[in-house]
């Protein structure tokens, strides 16, 4: 059962990493690294590192993920205010 449970954690580790690049939207792809790193800690839970798990949470997907889309929002209102398309 551990072994079908490791299989698919990290089957859809890499299918999000996947749609992290494939993806043209940015706020799309962010929102994706955010699955692949609750993912990963899942699968550090897994292999009995709680620990990590919880730091990769709370760091890798918590703060990243908010980090990320402020700069996607700041980068939107300053695209809003120069008024056009230069960026």
């Amino acid at each position: 059962m551990n072994g079908i449970a490791h299989i698919a954690v990290l089957t859809l580790i890499a299918l999000s990493a996947f749609y992290a690049v494939w993806f043209r939207d940015l706020l799309s792809s962010v929102v994706s690294l955010a699955i692949f790193s609750l993912l990963l800690s899942l699968e550090f839970f897994i292999l009995q590192a709680p620990d990590v798990a919880i730091a990769e949470a709370a760091i890798g997907a918590g703060l990243s993920t908010t980090i990320y889309i402020i700069a996607l929002r700041a980068c939107k209102a300053l695209r809003k205010n120069s008024g056009g398309d230069q960026i």
